[in-house]
């Protein structure tokens, strides 16, 4: 699977462990940055990029490490046509895509360790989306929502 991964400075450390991890499982990894530590930079600067790449179809997931992964999850979710959350669970990692299709994932860097890190990616990677009525019926009514948002309608 083809993978983009950024994080900021808080999550640059599990960035840094997860990337090689992944690689070696067979993905193709994007690390889309930071590729140095700098306590300067900002988390929405790697979430758009990682959900770009998922929203254009360069990639086929995403993944966006910051502190707690709600920064980066909120950034994310505003690029039309990503799905992504913060989980911090491999239930909600893989019932995430199987149910609601999320395309992103975000992780908080000083929230989590590198194991459970890799326990959560994994499900998610290996999930897919269940095709059943309903499960479609709902990402259609949250595509139509999404859809308004972008038109300025409520």
């Amino acid at each position: 699977m083809r993978i983009a991964v950024g994080g900021d400075h808080a999550g640059f450390e599990l960035k840094a462990l997860l990337i090689p991890w992944l690689r070696s499982t067979g993905h193709q990894v994007e690390d889309l940055g930071a590729h140095q530590l700098d306590p300067e930079d900002d988390y929405p600067d790697f979430a758009f990029v990682v959900a770009d790449s998922v929203r254009s179809g360069k990639v086929d997931r995403g993944i966006v490490i910051c502190g707690s992964g709600v920064g980066a999850s909120i950034t994310a979710i505003k690029v039309p046509g990503v799905r992504a959350c913060l989980c911090h669970d491999t239930y909600t990692a893989h019932q995430g895509v199987e149910h609601d299709e999320m395309n992103v994932l975000c992780l908080g860097g000083r929230v989590i360790g590198v194991e459970l890190a890799k326990e959560i990616l994994t499900a998610f990677l290996a999930a897919r989306f269940i095709p059943e009525a309903r499960f479609k019926r709902r990402l259609e009514k949250l595509l139509q929502i999404e859809k308004r948002g972008l038109e300025g309608r409520s």
